[in-house]
């Protein structure tokens, strides 16, 4: 099974775009981008300096840009991937690359979506100075702790040893100076303590935004940063990207979740690296490709040819089926039979596993066209639960 992943701020480099300029149509591609964003992001991609691109109005809709534009030269024809892809994901900014990818808003809709999102939170981390700092190694329990002890969130939980913590500049400096037990400390080159409270003004920002938004339900599984779980409806993914800005990211879920759906090869848009080495410690044994240069379209779409695996929904109409947010036991909520109505919103059942119980709604409602599983039935991350037909609305 095939995953493919964006990746988040910090990736971005200094003419990370340069090479794909060779690509027929790329620029062409990334300038439209550009007018919707109200940033020259072929300039941002190639001149702009370090310091220019680090700042989080710029390096945001820079890294979302090129990675939709990445994402046509690696599927030519965008709907060849819903048969292909097992599952895609991003980690933080990285996440709306996916939410396109997977189907739920357009590439425009996206575009302005990260402008306001990267504006915003650049104007919530200019009233607090604060900061980020990776914690490589340690217990990670024993981690978290002393970060909260600070005063610090742990923003990001990355796996393999990497935990992000945040918070003020002189939260950092205490957790600095009494660091946890064989942790190595470095300090990020970022301009905020993003995924914590510090982000909030920017929350209500794009909540407002998001009432403007049409989406769409996913065509393949698509992983949410807040807890790995597989999202289905296009409502609850545009939910999750406005309230991810001021929540924690936990890839290490996400990495579990691929573990459950036997992920056996990962592609991480450009620019890569990042997620591809967490996922050769997270996913030992699959095969992992960075595309970071045009040379490596050959290698990935090799790559492709090999894993490739039909999403449960790519086929399906997205707004008929309800599916399983993650691994565990089926527990049947309802006694409805095939011809019943369920009201929009209304539970419809859970997945019980070791770590908690995920509920599932019908968010959209409708009448039960057949169920797929049964109660107790053990079910997989993304597997179709039941299917609806809608409602007419007069």
């Amino acid at each position: 099974m095939l995953a493919v992943v964006a990746p988040g701020q910090g990736s971005q480099t200094p003419g990370f775009i340069t090479p794909w300029l060779e690509v027929p149509g790329y620029e062409e591609r990334l300038r439209w981008l550009s007018t919707v964003a109200g940033l020259d992001l072929v300039k941002h991609g190639t001149d702009s300096d370090a310091d220019t691109i680090r700042d989080t109005a710029v390096a945001q809709p820079l890294l979302v840009g090129a990675g939709l534009v990445t994402l046509l030269s690696l599927f030519p024809h965008p709907a060849e991937a819903y048969g292909k892809v097992g599952v895609g994901a991003g980690h933080s900014v990285g996440e709306i690359t996916a939410a396109v990818g997977a189907g739920v808003m357009t590439a425009e809709q996206a575009m302005v979506f990260v402008r306001e999102r990267g504006n915003a939170m650049a104007a919530a981390s200019a009233v607090t100075a604060t900061g980020m700092t990776a914690v490589l190694g340690g217990d990670r329990d024993e981690v978290v702790a002393a970060a909260e002890r600070a005063g610090l969130t742990a923003a990001n939980e990355n796996g393999s040893g990497q935990i992000v913590v945040a918070g003020t500049l002189d939260q950092l400096e205490a957790f600095a100076a009494n660091p946890p037990e064989k942790a190595r400390l470095r300090p990020l080159q970022v301009a905020g303590a993003f995924h914590t409270s510090h982000m909030a003004p920017a929350v209500q920002t794009l909540a407002g935004l998001a009432r403007s938004i049409y989406v769409h339900d996913t065509r393949m599984r698509l992983l949410s940063n807040a807890d790995g779980a597989v999202v289905h409806s296009g409502r609850e993914v545009l939910t999750r990207l406005v309230t991810q800005v001021s929540s924690p990211v936990r890839w290490d879920l996400c990495m579990n979740t691929m573990a459950d759906l036997g992920v056996t090869a990962l592609i991480e848009l450009v620019p890569g690296g990042t997620l591809t080495g967490l996922a050769k410690r997270g996913l030992p044994g699959i095969e992992t490709l960075a595309l970071n240069t045009p040379d490596d379209l050959e290698a990935a779409w090799d790559l492709i040819d090999r894993h490739k695996t039909l999403s449960p929904t790519a086929q399906s109409p997205t707004w008929r089926l309800l599916v399983s947010p993650s691994k565990g036991t089926f527990k049947l909520a309802i006694d409805s039979e095939s011809g019943d109505s369920i009201s929009a919103g209304a539970p419809i059942g859970s997945v019980v596993n070791l770590r908690d119980e995920q509920q599932i709604l019908a968010p959209h409602g409708g009448t039960i066209v057949e169920w797929l599983v049964e109660d107790g039935d053990p079910v997989s991350p993304g597997q179709p639960i039941v299917r609806l037909h809608p409602i007419a609305v007069n």
